[in-house]
Parts: structure tokens; C-alpha cells; sequence
């Protein structure tokens, strides 16, 4: 057997540190990466394909385009903006209401059996109806102005908070809760130290949930019901053929839309450790 002499175990090992990082970095990062370089490549064939006149402008778009258009919108003209501020008023109004109601009504229909049973058939038979079919009746209730568009909006967003927090509710730990009752622990203790920091993930994933369908919200009640707002913009592209206009607006809602889940992620991870350990 060859003997291995020290200064190639130190060479060796100075090689495997000078690897390790990067290959640390890519096995931390391997699906950012790989997702980064797949959407490159398929803007990078899209401008090729409408730089070479493969596209027909009145049906599609080119990302150049895309982007001189929002470009335009944004900065140069800004005729974008005040359609964005007001869409982005009335998600802000819809989507607060619906928190403020939907989070401590799913904490107390998923703590109290008799009031849930009441309203189960309710609000399964509403979160399973597609909110569209009630816009015609929140227009004739309330106008073609701001506050139709903010109930729809509520509408939206109301149900996924509010069943993602009876869930939490509902899945807090029994062994937990026979512990701290045991310490003649009360209905407040019990909120406090066990039930609560249970549900705050379910919480955040719902108002996740709730953004985006909150964001689909603003859209169909500007599209189907409005004169103004990222939704009307949508509408008037599709109807004039404005393809860069249309796409320019899907950016800006998937921007937003990106950027609240980004950060809501982040409080998710943070209220993570807030769970009690599940046997």
C-alpha cells in the first residue's frame, strides 16, 4: 500500500474548501438558478422570434415592446399610474376589511363546534362559487364606483384567510390542550400560549391565499365594471388590440402580486418557530 504523505492531505483538502462553497451555493440556490436562466432563455427566443417578424403585433408582443410600453407607461407618459393607484386602493381596502373579519370569525368558528356546523353549508356553497357571478349584483347594490369594486375584492380575499384559520384552529394539538387544561389552565390561556401561536402560520399562508385571489378580484370587478383602474386597462387592450399594453398590465399585477407573497413569505417563516412541536 502507497503511504500517503501529509503535504498532498493538505493539498487535498485545501482543493475540496476551494470546491465546497460552490457547490454549496448552487445545492442552496439550484432551483432560483435554474428557474433564472429557463425564463432567459425563453425571453431571449421571444425577442429573436419578433425581431425576425415570426410574431404578428396585432395578436401578441414582443418583450421589447413589452417593456417600452411599460416604460412609457410608467415613467415617460405615466398614464399607467393613476390606474395602478386606484386598483391598488381598492385591493388595500377590499383585502383589509377581509382580514380584519375573516381572522378572528375563522378563530372562533374553528374553537366553537355549534356556530361552525350552523355555517359550514354557507360558506362552502360561497367559497365554491366563482365570485364573478355575483359582480352584476354588487354593481346593481353598489354602483359602478369605488365601493363595488372594494366588495369584490372582500369577496375574494374573505374565504381563503377565513378557512386557512379555522384549519389552524382546528389542527392545534389535543395533547397540548388536555396539558394546560390539566394546570386548570382558562379559555384565555389557552388562546394565548397554545391556540394562537398554532394558527399564526395558517394565518399568513391564508392572507397569501387571500392576495392572490384578492388580485383576481381587482381585475374582474375593473374589467367587467369600471372606467378606470390596471383591470379597465386590460380590458381596453384586449378590445383595441393594444397586445403591449396588455402585457405591460399582467406585469404590473404579477409584480405585485410577487412582492406581497415575497413578503408575507418572510413572515411565515418568521411566526414558524411560534408552533408549538407536533408529536
Amino acid at each position: 500500500m502507497t503511504a500517503i504523505h501529509p503535504s498532498d492531505l493538505a493539498s487535498g483538502v485545501k482543493r475540496e474548501a476551494l470546491i465546497r462553497p460552490t457547490k454549496s451555493f448552487y445545492q442552496r440556490n439550484d432551483t432560483l438558478i435554474i428557474g433564472i436562466i429557463s425564463v432567459v432563455v425563453v425571453l431571449i427566443v421571444w425577442e429573436i422570434a419578433w425581431l425576425a417578424g415570426r410574431i404578428d403585433p396585432l395578436f401578441f408582443s414582443g418583450p421589447s415592446a413589452i417593456i417600452e410600453r411599460l416604460w412609457s407607461g410608467l415613467v415617460t407618459r405615466g398614464d399607467m399610474i393613476p390606474h395602478i393607484i386606484f386598483s391598488a386602493q381598492n385591493f388595500a381596502a377590499g383585502f383589509s376589511l377581509a382580514a380584519i373579519i375573516a381572522i378572528p370569525l375563522g378563530i372562533a368558528l374553528g374553537w366553537y363546534r355549534m356556530p361552525r356546523m350552523i355555517l359550514d353549508p354557507f360558506i362552502t356553497s360561497l367559497y365554491s362559487t366563482p365570485r364573478i357571478v355575483f359582480v352584476p349584483l354588487f354593481v346593481m347594490w353598489f354602483g359602478l364606483g369605488f365601493a363595488s369594486k372594494m366588495v369584490i375584492v372582500f369577496m375574494s380575499a374573505f374565504f381563503p384567510i377565513l378557512l386557512n384559520v379555522m384549519a389552524g384552529v382546528r389542527t392545534t394539538d389535543d395533547q397540548l390542550l388536555g396539558a394546560a387544561r390539566s394546570f386548570c389552565a382558562t379559555q384565555g390561556d389557552l388562546f394565548r400560549t397554545i391556540v394562537l401561536p398554532s394558527t399564526v402560520p395558517f394565518i399568513i399562508v391564508g392572507l397569501r391565499q387571500g392576495v392572490a385571489h384578492g388580485l383576481i378580484g381587482v381585475v374582474v370587478g375593473e374589467f367587467f365594471a369600471g372606467s378606470k383602474g390596471v383591470g379597465y386597462l386590460v380590458g381596453e387592450a384586449g378590445t383595441t388590440f393594444k397586445t403591449d399594453l396588455l402585457f405591460a398590465c399582467v406585469i404590473v399585477i404579477a409584480t405585485a402580486g410577487l412582492t406581497m407573497a415575497a413578503i408575507l413569505k418572510k413572515v411565515e417563516d418568521h411566526f414558524q418557530s411560534w408552533r408549538p412541536p407536533q408529536n
